[in-house]
């Protein structure tokens, strides 16, 4: 009888746990689009494996900021705007959308950047390919249910393994790429501006300031309550630890072929997937490729959603993807302009793509902290959040990303040469 109960009681508990699981994953799985593949990309061409170390403290930081996020949705049963219209007033609420605004305009045109990249490789042009796709994540999104889309956006996520078999693949030196995981920098390291400017590039494409205001919503639209909270807490844990790995597979496979080929530069999102294939492997080459296509659709279909709910939720009006187009207007419709808007900006012949896609990251990194302090004061409200405040660790981990992220981006001008 006894190891009946207990196989019962946990097969109870993994259905709870897929009966919430989906805006914990999703979301720090999206963090892998293009931007964030081009950005790792890059750390692993340009520094080899150097940058690993990064990824310990971003993701402790990562699971504290999402599951703080997830916390606050699920025992106010509100997003993140609305949290911040209602405790901070309208005039913080919408000078914190105009940056959001702004900073995920650029982070769309970095997807869609990936989606021309990816199939330009088939030979597919961009002014086939990028309206094709903008139209196929409208169609998913504005005729979908939250659980149909949610359906969609968690099989594209489990995609992200062809990222650990490239990096298997790229036969690194494992060696080298487990002891500069846990090997602290050298503080001299930080005198070089490129350095600097990639640490802040790799934090704002791990945790992302759209990501804190998509989970809250998210978390809040398919009402978890606080008694399901523990199985959320573990979607948002299990999908922070995915997205990482897969983050760390990227610079791994990109440090073991092209910086020890000498190719340290990568000017567009696509070079990395052709210079590994003479470098790894035909079959690495075609996997890297399919993933960044994958992540690209994936994020251009999740970044308009977060921007919109985050307007909408500031504002006061109608938001969610249960809701119909005449419900939610304004969420439709600013979710429809800003997808034609990033996926007809790629379409301008001479524009400096790349730059945008990597400088999109910084800015992430950057506008962060403003983000994190919102969500600090609003977490530690007693009258807000009862007994489920912060607890002293998760403050001095979330206070310290804050801290640290404003002197990076304080002294990042002081290395320029």
């Amino acid at each position: 009888m006894r190891p009946k109960r207990i196989l019962s009681r946990w097969w109870i508990k993994l259905l709870l746990f897929f009966s919430v699981v989906g805006p914990g994953f999703i979301t720090a799985n999206v963090d892998n689009d293009a931007g964030g593949i081009f950005t790792y990309s890059q750390a692993g061409a340009q520094f080899g494996y150097s940058l690993l170390w990064t990824m310990v403290p971003i993701t402790i930081s990562l699971i504290v900021i999402q599951e703080m996020c997830a916390r606050m949705g699920a025992v106010t049963g509100k997003g993140l705007s609305d949290l911040i219209r209602e405790e901070f007033g309208i005039r913080a609420t919408f000078l914190m959308m105009f940056a959001l605004v702004i900073v995920n305009f650029g982070n769309v045109i970095t997807e869609f950047l990936g989606i021309a990249g990816s199939l330009e490789l088939f030979g597919i042009s961009r002014y086939i390919s990028v309206p094709v796709c903008a139209v196929i994540v409208w169609f998913i999104v504005v005729k979908g249910t939250y659980t149909s889309v949610e359906k969609v956006f968690l099989g594209a996520s489990f995609f992200y393994v062809a990222y650990i078999i490239a990096g298997v693949l790229a036969h690194p030196d494992w060696s080298a790429a487990m002891v500069n995981t846990v090997r602290p920098p050298s503080f001299h390291d930080f005198h070089n501006s490129a350095y600097l400017y990639m640490i802040i590039g790799l934090v704002g494409t791990t945790i992302a300031p759209w990501m804190q205001f998509y989970l809250q919503a998210s978390v809040a639209e398919k009402r978890v309550s606080i008694k399901q909270y523990a199985a959320s807490r573990l979607d948002v844990i299990v999908g922070c630890l995915f997205t990482d790995i897969v983050a760390w597979f990227i610079i791994v496979a990109c440090a073991a072929t092209l910086f020890a080929a000498g190719h340290t530069e990568i000017h567009d999102p696509a070079d990395a997937v052709v210079a590994l294939e003479p470098l790894a492997s035909k079959y690495a080459s075609i996997l890297f490729g399919a993933g960044l296509l994958n992540a690209s659709l994936f994020a251009a279909s999740i970044l308009p959603i977060s921007t919109a709910y985050t307007v909408c939720e500031g504002l006061g009006f109608e938001s969610g993807v249960d809701r119909s187009f005449k419900e939610a207007r304004v969420f439709y419709w600013l979710y429809t302009i800003l997808l034609a808007a990033g996926a007809g900006f790629v379409l301008i012949p001479g524009v400096p793509l790349v730059k945008v896609s990597i400088l999109s990251q910084v800015i992430n990194g950057i506008a962060l902290p403003a983000v994190l302090i919102f969500m600090l004061l609003l977490i530690n409200k007693k009258e807000l959040m009862g007994s489920h405040t912060n607890s002293r660790l998760f403050n001095m981990i979330a206070w310290s990303t804050t801290v640290v992220l404003i002197l990076l981006s304080l002294a990042y001008p002081f290395t320029q040469k």
